[in-house]
Formats: structure tokens, sequence, C-alpha cells
């Protein structure tokens, strides 16, 4: 985990809390071909958390090779910050099963609201035997 100045950390946090897309970025083990796709995310002043499913190509990714990047810009700054990006090793949560709907159920509800996140598709997806929660540490942040 890097270390953050205190005022550093606090414009994260404060540009982070929007319900922002992130680009998430992996890549193939065999032909180090890089894959960045948007997600949804929530961070928690140390690790960023994403939903996934088992069956996507950039699980199968970090089976195989558990570093990441990932990116939060916005064409306007908020409160002074226009990006971050964080480089790091994800660790893949399977188990347990409530903490995995949990943490899905958080990570929606930043997008579709406390009763958006009721609706049965966002159910269906937290509840899935296929979900699961990529927890993201950083090694290396750079914020501008």
């Amino acid at each position: 985990m890097v270390s953050l100045p205190v005022e550093q950390s606090v414009k994260i946090g404060s540009f982070l809390a929007a319900p922002l897309l992130a680009r998430f970025a992996t890549a193939s083990p065999e032909t180090l071909q890089p894959h960045v796709v948007p997600v949804w995310y929530a961070w928690d002043g140390e690790t960023l958390w994403i939903s996934s499913y088992e069956s996507t190509r950039k699980i199968g990714e970090l089976r195989a090779n558990p570093k990441c990047a990932v990116v939060v810009d916005v064409a306007e700054s908020i409160d002074g910050v226009s990006a971050v990006l964080f480089e790091g090793v994800a660790e893949l949560i399977t188990e347990p099963r409530d903490f995995v709907r949990d943490m899905a159920l958080r990570i929606y509800a930043r997008y579709l609201g406390p009763e958006g996140v009721l609706a049965p598709e966002p159910q269906e997806w937290a509840n899935s035997p296929e979900n699961l929660i990529i927890k993201v540490t950083p090694e290396f942040v750079k914020v501008w």
C-alpha cells in the first residue's frame, strides 16, 4: 500500500466519492496485449473494490497475472483533481459469499442509488455464483 500525504489523500477521497467510471487494465500473459474495460468501483481510502464475473476476460488475465492498473478521470477537475491512476496487484475475492454480495451491492448502490440497487437485475448480479470482488491495493498512485 502506498502512503499518501494527508492533503492528497483527502483530495483523492473527495474525487473518488463521485460515481465516476473507472478504466481497468490487465494484460494477456500470452500475447501481452493490454485489455481495458470500464468498471464501477468503491474506494475506502486504501483499497479499490470492483465487482466482476468469473467468466470475464479481465478475471482470466488476473488469474495468470494479478498486476493491473486503474484510472479514473474527468474533463473538468473536481476539487483540483482531474485524474487518479492506480497501479497494483489484484486479489480475487470469492468467499465469504455474504461479503462478495454485500460489497457488490455497495458498489452498485453508488451508481444506481439506494432504490435502484433493489431492482431485480442488480440483485441478480450480486447474488450470482459468478460474481466476485476484485480488491486492488495500490502500489503506485499518480494524481493530476
